[in-house]
């Protein structure tokens, strides 16, 4: 899944070259993918686009002051983009594509959509917060209003796993499954270790490891066309999707642990004082 320092280069990539353009087609070839209905999505055609932002893992297309093409792209979705937008015809249901925008200059971009399970989610709204999503996100890990206090006091209370919190949305907004993993190796931290157990020592150490993993990402995916982002993303992780790799800190084997729909990379030395820990599905299918 897309998270904050992908998601952002997306954001600056557009705000870069798609600033000024305005909006001359839009194709929906993926009806489900689109979840509002007023404003119209024709409201978009011959709209000028005003500016790009981030919100969380959601993209926010400004088209004036109160019109909004708001985008998450899920598990598996992605934006490409076009030089030369191709005036062929999508034919719904035979093309990952979801959205087709093309601009006044010959350029746009698809929203496409891998595999089956389609969770790619497009709003046409008057303001960002009118997106359900967009309005029970938590504070940004990267705004200077999240400081190591404010760290501290989302901590306090609570009985959740350190990296569950870590990817809750309404907690901590952009942080998934991947980054949580990056952020608790170098914070050499379990991921199942109670947040709010943790003492002022681990928070200092969990917040320095948070923003510089996401800091570091964010400049690495800087001035990258969206072509480019994933392979800039694999290429920086030290333990996620590291399965049977060697720890780069210790040369301990990276270990997984795997749920119904995706897993969590950790190094046993690094992390867990050399304890492996428990595969959930395994033990599902001992009992």
């Amino acid at each position: 899944m897309p998270e904050m320092p992908e998601v952002q280069g997306l954001v600056d990539f557009l705000a870069e070259r798609a600033a000024g353009r305005t909006i001359t087609r839009v194709s929906v070839a993926a009806i489900a993918a689109l979840k509002t209905f007023d404003p119209p999505v024709t409201a978009l055609q011959d709209a000028v686009i005003t500016g790009a932002v981030r919100h969380g893992k959601f993209v926010d297309i400004a088209l004036g002051a109160d019109l909004h093409l708001v985008f998450h792209l899920a598990k598996a979705g992605w934006l490409r983009w076009y030089d030369t937008v191709p005036t062929t015809l999508i034919k719904p249901g035979r093309s990952p594509i979801a959205l087709r925008v093309a601009l006044d200059d010959g350029s746009g971009f698809d929203l496409t959509e891998a595999g089956t399970k389609k969770s790619l989610a497009v709003y046409v709204v008057r303001d960002p917060h009118d997106v359900p999503g967009v309005a029970r996100l938590g504070p940004d890990p990267l705004d200077a209003s999240f400081t190591r206090d404010a760290f501290a006091a989302l901590l306090t209370g609570r009985r959740m796993q350190i990296k569950g919190l870590l990817r809750d949305q309404a907690l901590i907004a952009g942080i998934g499954n991947a980054y949580s993993d990056e952020i608790l190796h170098a914070a050499r931290m379990s991921p199942y270790a109670p947040a709010g157990n943790l003492d002022d020592a681990d928070i200092d150490r969990l917040y320095r490891a948070m923003q510089t993993t996401l800091r570091d990402a964010v400049a690495e995916a800087a001035g990258k066309p969206p072509a480019d982002l994933k392979d800039a993303k694999r290429a920086g992780f030290r333990v996620h999707a590291r399965r049977g790799e060697a720890c780069p800190v210790c040369g301990d084997t990276v270990r997984s642990v795997f749920f119904a729909d995706r897993s969590l990379e950790y190094c046993p030395t690094c992390q867990t004082g050399g304890k492996a820990l428990a595969d959930r599905r395994l033990s599902r299918l001992l009992k």
